[in-house]
């Protein structure tokens, strides 16, 4: 297993895209692991005499409205970008793969109502969701959390159904059936690992969207709530008095950018690692 992991890292890394990707996720994966050691300063203490400073050797990238040193709440910013993300896609693989799984070995009539559910989920956007949620239960980060594993459930869901369906009749499933294995034993020990590698890269590749959605909905404020430092959050404090300092919007933008395309040139150096067909084809 150790070895097949290396050797699809080596493969990742081995253009020049997917080396910028691994490059740009280290980095953040270590902002957000490490934020407290890594910031220079606390991201919440403020200093109003000293607001939009330009950057300096005290404060890297200089400081917001509030004084609050812009460099510090970018690497905060990064762990509550992961932890919405991670926390998020884990619920809807989670959810999905059971929904999928379940979809694919019922009859007729119960598969149609899991599709239908999938359909219900899919009609409605992201925001439509965030707003209604937010009406019942204010915005947080636990909100962000619900409504991006609700709207990627059935994206998970539909991936598990199909790779079920093209196992079901695979000879080692019908043996098993046939030495008295209980459905449990067939989906834990034969459907998932044989399902888990493209719900990974699927995952890998949805987490730019993710942090897309969380800087998003942030921006409007049914996200993360201030003075929690989120990228989103960032945008809209520094779109605020962008007539007094362009920096915090430029800086925390370009943050938002680099990590959404890192992990987006990583998820597709993924995928192209671990398709056979995309190998075959290069």
């Amino acid at each position: 297993m150790l070895r097949d992991s290396l050797q699809v890292l080596r493969q990742v890394c081995g253009s020049f895209a997917g080396a910028c990707g691994c490059l740009i996720v280290l980095l953040v994966l270590v902002a957000a692991l490490f934020a407290p050691f890594v910031a220079t300063h606390d991201p919440d203490a403020l200093d109003v005499m000293n607001r939009f400073a330009a950057p300096s050797a005290a404060n890297w990238l200089g400081t917001d409205h509030l004084g609050r040193d812009l460099y510090s709440r970018l690497v905060h910013g990064a762990s509550v970008a992961m932890g919405v993300a991670l926390s998020s896609i884990a619920l809807a693989l989670v959810a999905g793969t059971a929904l999928g799984i379940l979809a694919a070995w019922l009859p007729a009539s119960g598969e149609r109502l899991v599709l239908i559910l999938f359909d219900v989920i899919s009609s409605f956007p992201s925001l439509v969701l965030a707003l209604a949620f937010v009406a019942v239960f204010g915005p947080s980060t636990l909100m962000v959390v619900v409504i991006v594993a609700i709207t990627l459930t059935p994206h998970f869901g539909r991936v598990a159904r199909a790779q079920v369906l093209a196992l079901r009749s695979a000879p080692f499933l019908e043996a098993e059936r046939i030495l008295g294995a209980g459905f449990g034993r067939i989906v834990l020990h034969h459907i998932l690992p044989n399902i888990l590698g493209p719900l990974i890269v699927l995952a890998s590749m949805d987490i730019p969207v993710v942090i897309t959605i969380e800087a998003g909905l942030s921006f409007l404020g049914l996200g993360v709530r201030p003075p929690l430092a989120s990228w989103g959050v960032l945008i809209q404090d520094g779109y605020q008095f962008l007539s007094d300092s362009w920096i915090p919007v430029v800086v925390s933008s370009l943050a938002l950018a680099v990590a959404t395309l890192g992990f987006t040139l990583f998820g597709e150096a993924l995928r192209d690692a671990v398709d056979p067909r995309i190998r075959q084809e290069r």
